[in-house]
């Protein structure tokens, strides 16, 4: 795909401005880094295509959101796929035991972290979402469910969250 230099500019420019989005979501879907790595090309490749179909009338961070959630949930869903059907040649070497967390604090933060890793990919986003402080306006809009769905399903997260950190 070809865009006139100055609408690349733009893209750029945007894409620079908001890189904190690709990077969150990456990290909330790939633990390891290099899958991290892989994700945030899928996702800056997918924003660059769909660029032409950009609203600029809307705000960029929504929509970037939602190009990349779309992404992200996708290739988990795609590495799921691919995983059912490859068997690691020795399970020894992926057993890598997160470092210990001494502080009160980063206990709760690993407690957290797990919780939202064992989320279904909708939840996960709508947590992180949820987690930014976005509206449920602009959570509806970028997952594409109503503002009704995401008050319920805020407050199941929270409180199975809740439990789980009891």
């Amino acid at each position: 795909m070809v865009l006139a230099d100055d609408a690349a500019a733009g893209f750029a420019a945007l894409l620079a401005r908001h890189a904190g989005i690709v990077r969150k979501i990456a990290a909330t879907y790939c633990r390891d880094r290099d899958d991290r790595a892989d994700l945030a090309q899928e996702i800056a490749t997918a924003l660059w295509q769909a660029f032409p179909r950009y609203d600029a009338s809307r705000p960029f961070s929504t929509w970037m959101y939602r190009v990349a959630f779309n992404v992200a949930i996708s290739h988990v869903r795609d590495a799921s796929r691919r995983n059912r059907h490859s068997v690691p040649f020795d399970d020894a070497l992926h057993d890598v035991a997160a470092p210990p967390v001494d502080d009160e604090a980063g206990q709760h933060a690993a407690l957290l972290q797990r919780a939202i890793a064992s989320l279904d990919p909708l939840n996960r986003a709508l947590l992180v979402l949820y987690l930014d402080d976005h509206s449920h306006r602009e959570i509806a809009e970028i997952l594409g469910i109503t503002e009704t769905n995401v008050g319920t399903r805020v407050a199941r997260l929270k409180e199975r969250i809740r439990r789980e950190l009891a």
